[in-house]
């Protein structure tokens, strides 16, 4: 189980480095759960990261505008990171999102070939109006993605374990890996949640807030934090 860590800042990659992050993610969490960042800082945060880690880029909680996720998608991949993640926030119907994320892998792929297109749903998308998450692994394999993750759309009303049961997410990896897509787990997760994670397995579990001093979203990353955050996910 790799452990993505998610950074807002360029200055943040070397503590996220330290702890042991096994992939570097670039958000923006004043523009929403998967906000964002600014090409600079993306490009910025791919020259620190050394050449080994993968880069991920969250280009925003899409609204049902496929080609604004699709310009989206292709200016991260010329940012030469290894992963662009898309978060499914407008789009409520199957078909609509396999659309939307089709044109996302498109446009993305067609800018580098070897980029991997992560579909993103929320745990609290009955709340929000966004397409039901266990319906993520067909849409993703339909579209041509390379893999799914569950994340939250609201910060602050409970984690993505308060808003999906084990026996939810268990499905939802086993989807996934039948489809042959990476799956990924995220979501106000914190050093706690790890046993339980780790026993449903998914490939990555990704982390913000918990990776930060205080435990703050909005705090700054913290290399002892990602470090025990490591140690936990990959302890036997």
């Amino acid at each position: 189980m790799q452990v993505l860590v998610s950074v807002v800042r360029a200055d943040e990659v070397a503590a996220a480095v330290a702890g042991g992050a096994d992939i570097i993610d670039v958000k923006n969490p004043r523009e929403g759960s998967l906000g964002a960042g600014f090409p600079h800082v993306i490009r910025r945060v791919r020259e620190l990261t050394p050449a080994r880690l993968p880069v991920s880029a969250a280009i925003g909680d899409a609204p049902d505008l496929p080609g604004m996720a699709a310009l989206a998608a292709a200016g991260a991949a010329a940012c030469g990171v290894q992963f662009v993640k898309v978060g499914l926030l407008g789009p409520r119907e199957p078909c609509a999102a396999r659309v939307l994320l089709a044109a996302v892998c498109r446009a993305a792929r067609e800018q580098d070939p070897a980029v991997r297109i992560m579909a993103t749903a929320y745990a609290d998308a009955a709340a929000v109006g966004a397409l039901p998450p266990l319906e993520l692994p067909a849409v993703a394999a339909a579209a041509g993605a390379d893999g799914c993750m569950l994340d939250t759309a609201r910060k602050g009303g409970g984690g993505l374990l308060a808003m999906l049961t084990d026996e939810d997410l268990e499905s939802f990896v086993g989807e996934s890996r039948r489809a042959g897509l990476l799956c990924a787990l995220a979501g106000s997760l914190c050093e706690e949640d790890l046993p339980r994670i780790a026993a449903i397995a998914p490939d990555i579990v990704g982390f913000r807030g918990a990776a930060c001093r205080g435990r703050r979203r909005e705090g700054w990353v913290d290399a002892e934090a990602v470090r025990r955050l490591r140690a936990r996910a990959t302890a036997r």
